[in-house]
């Protein structure tokens, strides 16, 4: 049976977690609103942070939304990503997308990423 949750192994938390992704990303999936950078590690399953600056939403609540898309759109597609850890940028523009484009995009660049995940390790 699949769980869908979304627990702390599943999350980057400390910065030396996302500054191993940011060094050296093996695996990128871009759009104009959002990019995703990847590198392996050795836990058996993926674990994703977020990072989105005021510069690219004013608001609270845009930053807020953004995270809060990222996280549920992982947690249904955590099952088909390979053992990564994954740091999603926002990029400027980010918050006039609406709640279904942003959805659209994020399970676009999840399938982007999962494919391009899988041909890195097989490679």
């Amino acid at each position: 049976m699949t769980h869908y949750h979304y627990g702390w192994e599943l999350r980057l938390l400390t910065p030396s977690h996302f500054q191993t992704v940011f060094d050296n990303p093996p695996v990128k999936a871009v759009t104009a609103h959002i990019t995703m950078l990847a590198c392996p590690n050795q836990l058996g399953h993926p674990r994703i942070g977020v990072t989105i600056s005021k510069k690219r939403a004013k608001t609270a609540v845009a930053r807020n939304r953004f995270k809060r898309q990222v996280r549920e759109t992982f947690r249904l597609k955590q099952h088909n990503i390979p053992a990564f850890d994954i740091v999603v940028i926002a990029k400027h523009g980010i918050d006039t997308l609406d709640n279904a484009q942003m959805a659209d995009t994020l399970n676009y660049l999840w399938r982007k990423l999962a494919k391009r995940c899988k041909q890195y390790q097989s490679a």
